[in-house]
């Protein structure tokens, strides 16, 4: 079985920081393309930050300049870099990752990112 397991969630002031991490679990061809997505309370899934097989980023106006992705594909793993926390980055972080564009591709299970006093 192949799954996508996610690490590095948890509650932090805001200002603070956090690098969520995503690994293959199971044999599988290296991902080509990633991304993280997040979730928060009564909102719908959007997007983050992605990265392409050639090491191409974009995010979200809403993180832009505070988030870094970025990847390992010898390890097939990819990370997000996340600084200057705010209340409204609290949300379920995803990651996600394809193969080959066009499939479904694979998800992880989500980690939860608290940003509180």
């Amino acid at each position: 079985q192949v799954q996508l397991v996610e690490s590095g969630g948890g509650l932090v002031p805001p200002g603070g920081s956090l690098r969520l991490s995503c690994v293959v679990s199971g044999s599988i061809r290296s991902i080509n393309h990633w991304g993280w997505h997040r979730q928060a309370p009564g909102k719908e899934r959007e997007p983050v930050a992605s990265i392409t097989a050639g090491g191409s980023t974009t995010y979200a106006d809403s993180v832009q300049g505070r988030f870094t992705i970025s990847k390992n594909r010898v390890q097939n793993t990819v990370y997000l870099q996340m600084n200057n926390l705010k209340p409204e980055d609290t949300a379920v972080y995803y990651c996600r990752g394809v193969v080959v564009a066009g499939t479904a591709g694979y998800w992880g299970q989500g980690t939860q990112v608290t940003v509180s006093s």
